[in-house]
C-alpha cells in the first residue's frame, strides 16, 4: 500500500475516540493524532465535570430541602474547594477508565501527542510538544479537532480575568458573585449550579428569554423556577464593555435604551463554541471550510471523497451523542462502503437543570411554519405519581403528533429526568412507533416513564367522540355521566 495508514483520526474527543475505535474493529490501520489529552471536551471541560457540579449542587440543594421531607439536614456549610477537587477527581477516574491512551494502543490504535495540519490532501504534518516533526500519509483521514470556547470581542475583555467552559474547572473555589453572559445551554447549567453552591448569580442575554431553542412555554416554567433560586436575570441585554474592579470585575449592558452595570468577583462568558479549524490548514487538502467549520454532506464526507469530518468540528451538532453517531455514519460509509446518513430528524438535546428540559424530533414553532398539520398531547408532571412522590411535580410533556394515526413528530419535556423520558420518545420515532403503540405498552408503577406513556395516552382521549360514546352508552344501556368533551385541553 501506498499509505502509511488506512484511516487516521485528527483529535482524541468523543468523535475521533469512536471514530478511531470503530475503524480498527474494522481491521484499519489506524492513527489518532491529539495535541492535548485523549477525551476531549466532554471528558475535562464540558460534559462529565459540569455534570458533577451539577450532581454536587443538586444534592446541596436537596439537604437545604430536608424539612420539605421531614428530615433535619443542614447544607449551609459547603467546602468548595473540596467540590471542586471532586469535580477533577471524576475527569480523571473517566480517563483513566475510557480515554487512557494504552487502552486504545491495546486496540492496535497507533496514539501520537501533537498538533497535525495538512500538506496535501492524503499527508498530515505532526508537530509534538518537543518540537519534533513527522508527516504521515493515509488512504482516509477523518477530521474530529472539535471546537473551543467563543470569545467575543467585547471592549476590555482582554483586562479582566474572565472564565470560559475551558478555564471552569480549573478554579480552586467558587466566586462568591458570578456573572454570566449567555443564557444557553451552559450558562443556565451553571447558573443554576453555582447558586446552588452558595454564589451570587446574575445571567444576562441579548435575547427576550433562555434557551431560545426550546419551546418558550418550557423554558418560561423553567426560569419561573430558576429565578426561585435566587438566580437574577437581566434579557435583552446588550454587553458593551467589561471593566476590572480590584480583583473582581464591572460588566457594562444596554436594557431598554439603559446603560447600567453589574459588579461581581468573576464574569463566565457562555457565548458558544466555535469549530476548531483555525490551525488544520485545509486550504492544503482543498477541503472546503467555513467559519463555522468543516463543510459536510449528509454522509459526513467533505468535498474530498477519502476525508471525513465528524462532531463538532462540522459545527452541525455540538453533542457528544452526535460526535459518536457522526463517527459511525463517516466510518462506515469510508471504510465498508455501507450507505450511511446523518439521522438530522431523531436528535434529542436536552438541558441537565432540575427541572430537566428535553426535545426530540421538530419543534412546535417548525410544524407551525411548515404548515404542517398536528395535534399537541400535553401531560403534568403534578400527574405523574412517581413526581410527586419526589416532590418533582414542576414540568410538562408535549408531544406533536398527527391526529388519526398517532405519528410522532417531536416532543418537549420540562421536568425530572426529562433526558431520559426523551429517550423513549426518540426511539418510538426512529422506528415507527405510534401514540397508540405507545398507550399500549405497559410502563412499570410508579416510574417517570409512566409519565411518557401517560402523555401518550392523551391520543386516545383527543380521538374520543362524544357522539361515539353517546352511541355506545345507548348500544349496551349504560347509566353514567358522558364526559365533557368541549375543553379541548381536558387531560385525564
Amino acid at each position: 500500500m501506498k499509505y502509511d495508514y488506512d484511516a487516521v483520526a485528527i483529535g482524541g474527543g468523543a468523535a475521533g475516540l469512536t471514530t478511531s475505535g470503530i475503524a480498527a474493529n474494522f481491521g484499519a490501520k489506524t492513527l489518532m493524532i491529539e495535541k492535548e489529552r485523549l477525551g476531549g471536551d466532554c471528558t475535562w471541560t464540558g460534559c462529565v465535570p459540569s455534570k458533577t457540579l451539577i450532581k454536587a449542587a443538586s444534592v446541596v440543594h436537596q439537604m437545604k430541602q430536608g424539612a420539605k421531607y421531614g428530615l433535619d439536614i443542614s447544607g449551609e456549610k459547603i467546602n468548595t474547594a473540596r467540590v471542586m477537587k471532586h469535580v477533577d477527581d471524576i475527569r480523571n477516574e473517566v480517563y483513566e477508565d475510557a480515554d487512557r491512551p494504552e487502552i486504545f494502543e491495546d486496540m492496535g490504535i497507533e496514539v501520537v501527542s501533537g498538533d497535525a495540519s495538512f500538506v496535501d490532501e492524503h499527508t498530515l504534518k505532526i508537530v509534538r510538544s518537543d518540537g519534533m516533526i513527522r508527516e504521515v500519509t493515509s488512504r482516509y483521514i477523518f477530521i474530529c479537532a472539535g471546537a473551543k470556547a467563543f470569545v467575543p470581542p467585547i471592549p476590555g475583555v482582554d483586562e479582566v480575568d474572565y472564565l470560559t467552559n475551558e478555564s471552569l474547572f480549573e478554579i480552586e473555589k467558587l466566586p462568591g458573585s458570578l456573572i454570566i453572559v449567555g443564557a444557553g445551554p451552559i450558562g443556565t447549567e451553571m447558573a443554576q449550579s453555582f447558586q446552588r453552591l452558595g454564589t451570587k448569580v446574575d445571567v444576562l442575554d441579548m435575547a427576550p428569554g433562555i434557551l431560545m431553542n426550546d419551546h418558550p412555554e418550557l423554558t418560561s416554567l423553567l426560569k419561573d423556577s430558576l429565578e426561585k433560586e435566587g438566580i437574577t436575570y437581566h434579557l435583552q441585554a446588550g454587553v458593551k464593555k467589561l471593566e476590572k474592579n480590584g480583583t473582581g470585575v464591572n460588566v457594562l449592558f444596554e436594557q431598554n435604551g439603559e446603560q447600567k452595570s453589574i459588579e461581581g468577583d468573576s464574569v463566565l462568558l457562555a457565548t458558544g463554541r466555535r469549530a476548531n479549524i483555525d490551525t488544520l490548514n485545509l486550504d492544503a487538502a482543498g477541503v472546503k471550510h467555513t467559519k463555522s467549520g468543516v463543510t459536510v454532506n449528509d454522509k459526513c464526507r467533505t468535498n474530498k471523497k477519502h476525508i471525513y469530518a465528524v462532531g463538532d468540528v462540522t459545527g452541525r451538532y455540538q453533542f457528544t451523542h452526535m460526535s459518536e453517531h457522526m463517527a459511525k455514519v463517516a466510518t462506515t460509509n469510508a471504510l465498508i462502503k455501507v450507505p450511511m446518513k446523518i439521522d438530522s430528524k431523531h436528535v434529542p438535546w436536552v438541558t441537565y437543570t432540575e427541572p430537566e428540559l428535553g426535545h426530540v424530533g421538530a419543534t412546535e414553532k417548525e410544524l407551525k411554519e411548515k404548515g404542517v398539520k398536528f395535534e399537541v398531547y400535553r401531560f403534568p408532571f403534578s400527574k405523574i405519581d412517581r413526581a410527586i412522590t419526589d416532590s418533582a411535580t414542576t414540568g410538562m410533556i408535549q408531544v406533536y403528533a398527527k391526529k388519526w394515526s398517532g405519528k410522532i413528530l417531536g416532543a418537549s419535556i420540562l421536568g425530572a429526568h426529562a433526558g431520559e423520558m426523551i429517550s423513549q420518545y426518540a426511539l418510538a420515532m426512529r422506528n415507527g412507533v405510534s401514540l397508540r403503540d405507545f398507550a399500549d405498552t405497559i410502563h412499570p408503577y410508579p416510574s417517570y416513564g409512566l409519565g411518557a406513556r401517560r402523555a401518550a395516552d392523551q391520543w386516545y382521549i383527543k380521538n374520543q367522540s362524544e357522539a361515539l360514546v353517546k352511541w355506545v352508552k345507548r348500544i349496551f344501556r349504560y347509566r353514567g355521566e358522558i364526559p365533557d368533551y368541549s375543553d379541548p385541553n381536558r387531560i385525564v
